[in-house]
């Protein structure tokens, strides 16, 4: 573990992570070694796990290998993606494999491995509390800590519509227990609701099953108008780019919330690959190995009802398309509706000190949540800003430049270089000179130290308990 000061008998660090998946995994890589940076990473679950319930056969990266825990912001760093090839000794044999993505289970791996490469990484340690009185004062399942400044990164929860009824038996379940709960599925009439990578992959699943374990029939039910690709165009993945996350940033409320329900496809659209396979399999069912009737597709339609059914069907779905009702019967529902934020009990002895932006903590251009206390202690919060920060905030792309400008603002630097995009997001002054241009005589003048943001009054006390964003996503399945 990081040297820490001791105070009493009371350790004392300057940065406490909460949580340990992909986005505060990111940061304490980065942070690893950083002198003068003492830190620790709490983590309830006894052990490593990234969405361990939908690591489907055949499931890949919607992103590049590119965008691991550090590539982006340090490439020479030994927590990315290529050393953990290379320490494995399979190099050589990755590149000849030739994968056209990173199978997920490969980067759920990465990701185990720089979790167990880390000492300053804890499982089995829940962070019950955290208070404030000059210092932050954490309290765990195993005593209390200090710290100067917190990194919360509690991830996602699955969400499922109140009309569901999730039930001890495995007649409904969320897609993120697929793997556990959709095992033995032959012969029964299964239904998939969602229409994101998620819901695909579970289609795609269960139809490719062989014979004697293929269900009696497969519907696939989605609210949007059809099945629609993910946007991976190259000036679609410019909103997926540092300078766009802050000129998102700046945009008016309602801005925000327009272009994220515009563009959700390019976070939360279906693989072209997956599509295909899953049109060709509905092809060979209907036209090749007499099924015809295996495959039911309800694009454009949003389940409204679900009550019980008879002894022959547990479950009666009433689908609406186009104001137009009718019913499906379903022994099975798999839920793949997406994942929402999780909660946050524990900082409920300070949340009356936190500001509020609709549904999120408010957040600055550092990721530090605007509050009432002194301006040298900080929360930084990372994947919990979608309506401040965009699509991109619960995604992998931007994972690497988030941390590194966490960790910019502990150190009080500033290490960003990378060129602003092709596209003017916003109209310059007259005779403005592009902000990432430098000296071409002093490319490596230091930049100046990011300047504190002024706290800001706190103008609304909301519960950590209560709602978090309206619109739930997939795209926590490829973020942090």
């Amino acid at each position: 573990m990081a040297s820490e000061a001791t105070t009493g008998n009371q350790r004392h660090y300057r940065c406490v992570g909460i949580g340990v998946g992909p986005a505060n995994l990111s940061l304490a890589s980065l942070m690893f070694g950083s002198p003068g940076m003492s830190n620790v990473f709490f983590e309830r679950k006894e052990s490593f796990g990234w969405h361990d319930g939908q690591q489907i056969p055949g499931a890949s990266l919607q992103v590049s290998m590119l965008k691991d825990l550090v590539s982006l912001s340090d490439p020479t760093n030994a927590f990315s993606f290529l050393a953990y090839l290379h320490s494995l000794g399979r190099i050589h044999h990755f590149l000849n494999a030739r994968f056209d993505a990173v199978p997920r289970q490969e980067f759920r791996n990465y990701l185990e491995w720089a979790s167990r490469k880390n000492p300053n990484i804890v499982f089995g340690e829940e962070v019950r509390s955290v208070d404030f009185d000059g210092t932050f004062r954490v309290r765990t399942s195993t005593g209390t800590i200090t710290a100067d400044h917190l990194s919360i990164g509690v991830g996602s929860r699955p969400w499922i519509p109140p009309q569901a009824r999730v039930d001890l038996d495995g007649a409904q379940f969320h897609v993120s227990e697929f793997v556990a709960k959709a095992a033995n599925m032959a012969g029964l009439r299964v239904g998939v609701v969602g229409g994101g990578q998620s819901g695909a992959e579970a289609f795609l699943d269960l139809i490719s099953r062989p014979h004697d374990q293929l269900p009696r029939r497969v519907s696939w039910i989605s609210r949007r108008p059809n099945y629609l690709p993910l946007d991976d165009s190259p000036f679609t993945n410019d909103y997926y780019m540092p300078c766009y996350s802050d000129h998102f940033a700046s945009l008016e409320p309602e801005a925000r919330r327009r272009f994220n329900a515009e563009q959700v496809l390019s976070s939360d659209g279906i693989s072209e690959a997956t599509l295909r396979q899953i049109y060709q399999r509905a092809y060979m069912h209907r036209f090749v190995d007499g099924s015809p009737d295996l495959i039911a597709l309800y694009p454009n339609s949003d389940v409204t009802v679900v009550a019980e059914g008879g002894a022959k069907s547990p479950w009666d779905l009433t689908l609406t398309n186009n104001a137009q009702q009718h019913h499906v019967e379903l022994d099975v529902i798999v839920w793949a509706t997406g994942f929402r934020t999780a909660r946050m009990d524990f900082l409920r002895p300070i949340e009356h000190r936190l500001e509020r932006e609709g549904d999120e903590y408010k957040i600055d251009q550092s990721f530090a949540v605007h509050w009432d206390g002194p301006g040298d202690h900080h929360i930084f919060l990372q994947n919990a800003a979608r309506q401040q920060r965009g699509l991109a905030d619960a995604n992998l792309s931007l994972l690497a430049w988030r941390s590194q400008r966490i960790l910019d603002r502990l150190r009080g630097v500033r290490t960003e270089h990378q060129k602003a995009s092709f596209i003017e997001w916003s109209v310059k002054p007259t005779g403005a000179v592009e902000a990432d241009q430098t000296d071409p005589a002093d490319p490596v003048a230091p930049a100046a130290p990011v300047p504190a943001t002024p706290v800001v009054p706190v103008q609304q006390a909301v519960s950590a308990q209560q709602a978090v964003p309206a619109e739930p996503t997939d795209d926590q399945l490829q973020g942090a």
